[in-house]
């Protein structure tokens, strides 16, 4: 059975979240206040209802606590709002909220009114390009837990042409590469430690963040 999602709030972070949901097979109820967005979810989500989510009669009829996840995606014009349909969703009994907050203070209001998890998209987005800005090489970062980092990179120009064994990257920076992307072809994992690295490798990285600074830094180009 198809897991469903309830996605409040159609701006830019809820319809990429609805539509990114759908793509992979999730059932999604879109629900926004504006009719235009309305209609462009619901080209692809299976459900889409123009109506405002801070009214409980209204927010019941959709059954959160049927639903799997709700998401309430409202953005920084309706504070309120957000703290409000949070709220309801937690006493309708959803199983799982997930709540996005546009600074601190939001963000603690929300966990007191029951969200499972807030999320500042803006703020994580911001704190992940950062390192693009500063390195090169970087093309993404995803946190797995506090301090935790999953890095995809190209080796910098004074890891080319070594391998893996060579490098010890574990040993010297707590770095460990736990799979390589080439250029034409499919990912390796766990990658061949003897293998010379190129330098159009796509590597994936786990380390803490102060550990993948340090191996950047030091191998600066």
């Amino acid at each position: 059975m198809a897991k469903q999602a309830i996605v409040i709030g159609l701006g830019q972070f809820g319809m990429a979240i609805a539509r990114a949901l759908a793509e992979r097979d999730v059932e999604v109820f879109a629900i926004d206040l504006r009719e235009d967005f309305v209609r462009e979810a619901a080209e692809f989500a299976a459900e889409a209802v123009a109506f405002d989510a801070t009214d409980a009669e209204s927010l019941a009829a959709t059954w959160p606590n049927r639903r799997d996840v709700s998401i309430c995606a409202i953005g920084d014009e309706a504070r309120e709002a957000s703290i409000i349909c949070t709220a309801l969703l937690r006493q309708m009994g959803a199983p799982r909220v997930i709540s996005r907050a546009n600074n601190p203070l939001h963000e603690r209001i929300l966990k007191l009114v029951g969200a499972h998890v807030v999320v500042n998209p803006e703020r994580e987005y911001g704190e992940r390009f950062a390192s693009r800005v500063l390195h090169e090489h970087v093309l993404g970062e995803l946190v797995l837990s506090p301090g935790v980092l999953i890095t995809e990179l190209h080796p910098p120009p004074a890891l080319v042409g070594r391998t893996l064994a060579e490098l010890e990257l574990p040993r010297r920076y707590g770095v460990t590469v736990v799979a390589v992307r080439p250029a034409e072809g499919e990912v390796v994992l766990p990658p061949p430690p003897n293998d010379p690295l190129r330098a159009d490798d796509l590597l994936v990285v786990v380390s803490t963040k102060d550990s993948i600074t340090r191996l950047l830094e030091r191998h600066r180009s």
